[in-house]
């Protein structure tokens, strides 16, 4: 290696370097719900040097990118063996993504990348494209991945693009060797499906029961969201629940709506389950999507509800409005106006840290607590439906302030 070509390495290394190791910064001024941080958490210049270059000189004199990254965003999340771990989904220039597992010793910063990506075993069908896993650490002891796998409509084949969706499950017990299970058999397409982290047991009538019993039946359960269409829900009424018996052939035959949409909200055009919600003791904390049309296109934003611990079907609270949303340079990238979020994590202390992404592009973090975020869900007025309503709720609280 030249002098001159050892230098540039060193440069680039020590440039990456100071990115991988740079303290976040805790924003100020924020809603009082969660705070939020002045510098993205994993970026497309965060993916290891080694994914990228070829430090061969007599290959690549000129040390240039010869696998380029675009983009690193829809994280799951879990606390493994003390590190705070995201599996990222990174896209390279070719548009194909990817799962890789980032790690940071305290979660707000200095994430760093495992040596080399998942390798994440095929379906019968082959996917073309595999992203946005959700991460549950299930108490049948495996650690599962649900993702959303897309192939081209072979049913149109002058339509390049014209796509179908399934979700996809794999599992893992160390985030390093993954064993691929059946994709999800549904009437429907579905593109944000979780696996809740808990059996569900019914009584002989199909009713959902809190233990089980000699007579009960166990069941695995998944958030869905039914799809007429790749893009389009169609007749797709909003969030779904779903029992399966058997997880290593899964197949929803029923679906419940558990979270509706309706005209004129955050879910007007779409909604569909974050991250596995997090069990507290006034109930189980969701984190979801919503989706509506504006004159610059789609707007995706974040909101929170809550179900109950005797039955997570029924929803016991649904604050009004967003709980998260662009702000400032999180509006720009590949698609503007957006944020998106499939991980969480909560702490034994109580801290739970939202990782969320911005405009499909890079990923940050947002941290509360799980009192504040109960708090929220419960205080909040619930959507009205109405701007008579809104005002109502505006001015019974300027009323109260009086």
């Amino acid at each position: 290696m030249s002098k001159e070509f050892e230098m540039k390495v060193a440069a680039l290394r020590a440039r990456h370097e100071e990115l991988l190791s740079r303290p976040n910064i805790k924003k100020e001024w924020g809603n009082g719900i969660y705070d939020r941080y002045e510098y993205p958490i994993v970026t497309a210049e965060h993916t290891p040097l080694e994914w990228r270059y070829d430090f061969c000189e007599k290959d690549n004199p000129y040390l240039m990118q010869r696998i380029m990254m675009n983009a690193t965003f829809n994280s799951g999340a879990m606390k493994w063996n003390g590190k705070y771990l995201l599996v990222v989904r990174v896209e390279g220039a070719d548009r194909k993504s990817f799962f890789a597992v980032a790690e940071s010793p305290n979660g707000i910063d200095n994430f760093r990348f495992w040596d080399e990506p998942i390798t994440m075993p095929e379906d019968v069908i082959p996917a073309t494209n595999v992203y946005d896993m959700r991460l549950t650490a299930h108490e049948d002891g495996w650690i599962y991945g649900v993702f959303c796998a897309e192939r081209h409509d072979d049913s149109q084949p002058g339509d390049l693009s014209a796509a179908t969706a399934t979700a996809g499950i794999a599992r893992t017990k160390d985030l390093k060797t993954w064993y691929r299970l059946p994709d999800l058999k549904a009437k429907s397409q579905q593109r944000n499906v979780v696996l809740h982290p808990e059996f569900i047991y019914t009584d002989e009538n199909g009713k959902i029961v809190n233990s089980k019993s000699s007579n009960s039946k166990c069941h695995y359960a998944f958030y869905t969201r039914p799809q007429d269409g790749f893009i389009d829900t169609g007749s797709g009424g909003g969030i779904g629940w779903a029992l399966v018996d058997d997880i290593e052939n899964a197949e929803i035959k029923e679906e419940k709506i558990i979270n509706a949409r309706h005209y004129h909200t955050i879910t007007e055009v779409k909604n569909g389950e974050g991250p596995h919600p997090i069990k507290t003791k006034e109930g189980w904390l969701h984190l979801a999507h919503g989706v509506r049309a504006c004159a610059s296109g789609l707007r995706y934003v974040l909101y929170l509800y809550m179900t109950s611990l005797e039955d997570p079907t029924k929803v016991i609270a649904e604050p009004g409005g967003y709980f998260l949303v662009p702000q400032g340079e999180e509006y720009i990238g590949d698609v503007m106006n957006v944020t998106f979020a499939n991980g969480w994590i909560a702490d034994d202390d109580g801290k739970v840290f939202i990782y969320y992404a911005s405009s499909d592009t890079r990923m940050h973090v947002a941290t509360s607590t799980i009192d504040k975020l109960i708090d929220y869900c419960k205080n909040t007025p619930e959507d009205g439906l109405t701007t008579a309503s809104s005002v109502e709720k505006i001015k019974a609280l300027i009323r109260k302030n009086r």
